[in-house]
């Protein structure tokens, strides 16, 4: 079978990840010609060197241009001397770049395959915990208890909200519940696994002084039932003892910081070993 005119070509676009980088670039530099029959070809997650053979295979009965985006050396000099054996165009879109931007930092590239599409899938997944909780912030929506990876209880001024965002940068799902007396818990609490509930409590003299400065900071005396110290001590025995019947682990944040708190929920719950 004869190749076709030189009015046309195929640039096909061999990727060890999705591929979308390279074909951009291919039809970026396919726009600059006005006349002749032009078109892309996408292949996407080559690992293996048969592969590379039976595209190289498919491609020699076409005026062809091959364009890579493998940083793989074993499977890019496989590339290069397959297409040297049968005349072809090779465009390589990484290495170049790859290399001069070595030079500048002065440090080795890791030359993993696919790394740009697990950077996207860990941003994506943070994004989606950051929505989740908010969504499931303070009780707003006892459904989301159960969608949760971890949920935390405890009385107003407990840091539960910082806690939750902190650790949805973590790309964990969070909800929180707050702990009043006269609100009936939900009943999704008692409907999920306790080992991922978290309970927090704190000194109710530090409470009270969290409180007040809430109260001052909205424009409000600090005299009110809220800041009181028989509220606080009758909401926190009623979250701790709730806590206990929850069976859940309990943390006294009175003087952590919210990293602190934090790393101690990882821990107990065995996210410590998992890569944030």
């Amino acid at each position: 079978m004869e190749k076709e005119s030189k009015n046309s070509a195929v640039v096909y676009v061999l990727s060890d990840s999705i591929g979308e980088t390279g074909q951009q670039v291919a039809k970026a530099a396919i726009s600059q010609f006005d006349a002749g029959k032009y078109e892309t070809r996408r292949y996407p997650y080559i690992t293996e060197k048969e592969q590379i053979r039976d595209i190289l295979e498919e491609a020699r009965e076409e005026n062809v241009v091959i364009a890579y985006t493998i940083v793989i050396d074993e499977l890019k000099d496989f590339l290069e001397e397959r297409a040297s054996e049968y005349n072809m165009k090779t465009v390589d879109l990484m290495t170049p770049l790859i290399d001069a931007i070595g030079e500048v930092v002065g440090r080795k590239p890791r030359k993993e395959a696919g790394l740009i599409r697990k950077l996207d899938e860990k941003y994506f997944k943070k994004v989606e915990a950051v929505e989740f909780a908010v969504k499931y912030d303070d009780g707003k929506d006892t459904r989301g208890i159960k969608r949760a990876d971890i949920v935390l209880v405890g009385v107003s001024r407990t840091s539960k909200t910082p806690l939750s965002m902190y650790l949805a940068h973590k790309n964990l799902k969070v909800a929180n519940v707050p702990l009043v007396p006269e609100v009936p818990p939900p009943d999704e609490l008692f409907e999920v696994e306790p080992k991922k509930i978290i309970g927090l409590t704190t000194n109710p003299i530090k409470l009270n002084e969290v409180r007040q400065e809430r109260l001052k900071a909205l424009g409000l005396g600090d005299s009110a039932n809220y800041a009181s110290m028989d509220r606080i001590l009758k909401e926190i025995e009623y979250a701790e003892n709730l806590m206990k019947r929850l069976e859940c682990p309990i943390i006294d944040v009175s003087n952590k910081a919210v990293e602190e708190t934090a790393g101690i929920i990882l821990e107990i719950l065995q996210y410590k070993n998992e890569e944030f």
